[in-house]
């Protein structure tokens, strides 16, 4: 039964709903829509100039219209009378393609005629720092090794306890808060699901995390790398895929507890890692966590090249056990529903390909990646790289469209680009007496 809004609204008290899309920089937008007018908000839409947003268009394009879906309704729960509706943009009568959302609706509804659905949990990075970014929060925070902190995990209790107590209200089903590798740096962990309601509860974690920190005078950062010499914020998803109750990814017979599905699935990501790279690790900042040198705790926690293992977690895909795999590329900067949705292309055109992941290695990538096969795949070096990559992925333009890898890739570019106009102090330093 198709839920009602206004009926919705009615029944909890709700004033206000936020009508929210997601654009191809992951920004968050929104219009506030008072519960009097959702009734036509949910079948005309809100109206936006997506020119104004990340979007590939321009102001003379006509209203992109936010159809908000009634099924990702979220009541906030520390502003109850405001309702967070995730949205689909529409122009012209039609999904726009380019629209993170939709993207990742024609990815699952590619597995779902296939007899699939795919199934995806993330585990969200972030560091709770001073309002200026410039320094952590916490100045006691200063162990080389603070990852699961007790003491340092417990003076930021009554932010952690107010997110999770949420996610509770919410019926995410957390289960465990924790202090992070880095100084300063926490995870918060909820129960897997449908891709589609992760995405969404992605989207709405990040901001709702964002908001409860500025409520208590700190700032919430899920930024790839904030500091130079700490871990950065990864944004690990652990992905199965399912037949109604059956785990297709399982075969309790296989050493690793995975099915040949599941291998095919990873043979995909590796054969297309460079390609979805830019999409998992977005900004120029990104490539400053995944091609780190050594951090204060001994460990960057983030892959260097395309290798998978089982119950290891220096490679880029780890297998903690049966039925599922960890991918751990990706970082906080990551879009939620491009994330997903470029990982599900991937992975089914491994499927589609049977592509052969090759033997899983069990070593320590930090320490003996030399022992590593000559014909092993490096990660981009930069944004850049990475997206030419993209751009020149006839994978991703099959399964994504070329409007949206256009659009991607033109706005990211534009990015990159005034990234190399900057002058830094550290280029002065080096050349001045070149």
């Amino acid at each position: 039964m198709a839920i009602d809004l206004a009926a919705e609204a009615r029944d909890r008290g709700i004033k206000y709903f936020l009508i929210s899309f997601v654009d191809l920089f992951g920004t968050l937008r929104a219009k506030l829509a008072p519960a009097s007018a959702i009734a036509g908000m949910a079948e005309d839409g809100a109206g936006f100039a997506g020119f104004a947003s990340w979007l590939d268009m321009t102001p003379a394009d006509p209203d992109m219209l936010a159809i908000p879906d009634p099924e990702s309704l979220i009541q906030l729960p520390w502003k109850p009378e405001v309702g967070w509706l995730a949205a689909d943009p529409y122009m012209h009568g039609k999904p726009v393609e380019q629209a993170p959302r939709n993207a990742l609706k024609r990815m699952l509804k590619k597995a779902e005629d296939s007899g699939y659905t795919l199934k995806s949990g993330v585990e969200c990075e972030y560091f709770l720092v001073s309002t200026d970014g410039e320094a952590l929060s916490d100045p006691a925070d200063t162990q080389s090794k603070p990852c699961y902190d007790q003491s340092a995990l417990m003076r930021r209790f009554d932010v952690v306890r107010e997110i999770c107590d949420s996610m509770i209200e919410l019926g995410w089903g957390p289960y465990q808060n924790d202090h992070e590798d880095a100084n300063g740096q926490f995870e918060m962990n909820w129960d897997f699901d449908d891709a589609l309601k992760t995405a969404d509860r992605m989207v709405f974690f990040k901001y709702m995390t964002k908001t409860i920190a500025e409520s208590h005078g700190l700032r919430a950062t899920f930024m790839p790398k904030p500091f130079s010499h700490l871990t950065g914020n990864g944004c690990h998803m652990h992905i199965s895929m399912w037949q109604g109750d059956k785990n297709l990814f399982a075969d309790k017979n296989d050493a690793l507890g995975l099915s040949k599905d599941a291998y095919h699935f990873i043979g995909g990501l590796i054969d297309h890692a460079d390609a979805i790279c830019s999409i998992t690790n977005p900004t120029v900042n990104s490539y400053k966590r995944i091609n780190a040198p050594r951090t204060t705790s001994g460990a960057t926690w983030s892959p260097n090249t395309v290798t998978y293992a089982g119950n290891n977690r220096t490679h880029m895909i780890r297998v903690p056990g049966g039925g599922r795999f960890e991918f751990r590329l990706a970082d906080g900067a990551t879009n939620a529903y491009l994330f997903p949705a470029a990982v599900f292309a991937a992975g089914l055109d491994g499927m589609a390909q049977k592509t052969d992941p090759g033997a899983p290695l069990d070593i320590d990538m930090y320490a003996e990646g030399h022992k590593l096969p000559a014909d092993a795949k490096k990660l981009p070096l930069n944004l850049l790289d990475a997206l030419r990559a993209t751009d020149g992925s006839a994978m991703l333009r099959r399964e994504l469209g070329d409007e949206l890898v256009n659009a991607y890739v033109k706005l990211k570019m534009k990015n990159w680009n005034e990234f190399s106009r900057q002058m830094t102090s550290w280029e002065r330093a080096d050349t001045l007496d070149c």
